[in-house]
């Protein structure tokens, strides 16, 4: 991967999904909805200022629904959180994890 570029598709691990959690009230809050489920499926990847995270995440247990979350995290000496910088709602576990 180069400098820039987003990374292949990989399937979630645990601390994509903690980033996913960290960021789960943000959504909320810009959807004024709660999120009984809320798993990390899939991400990839872009080195910036920082790391930019394309996160597909499950929001139902019996249907097919999903949201894809665009994050940034800043470098560590910048001591911030996750922010939620553009999410993607009505998608699939079929739909593929895009730049957007």
């Amino acid at each position: 991967m180069m400098f820039g570029e987003f990374s292949e598709v990989k399937p979630a691990t645990p601390e994509v999904q903690a980033i996913a959690d960290q960021v789960k009230p943000q959504l909320e809050k810009k959807e004024n909805t709660t999120y009984q489920v809320f798993e990390a499926l899939q991400y990839r990847t872009q080195v910036v200022g920082g790391m930019n995270y394309l996160i597909k995440v499950c929001i139902s247990k019996t249907e097919d629904q999903c949201v894809h979350l665009k994050v940034y995290i800043a470098l560590p000496h910048k001591n911030e959180g996750p922010s939620l910088t553009a999410y993607q709602i009505e998608k699939t576990k079929t739909d593929p994890l895009d730049t957007f």
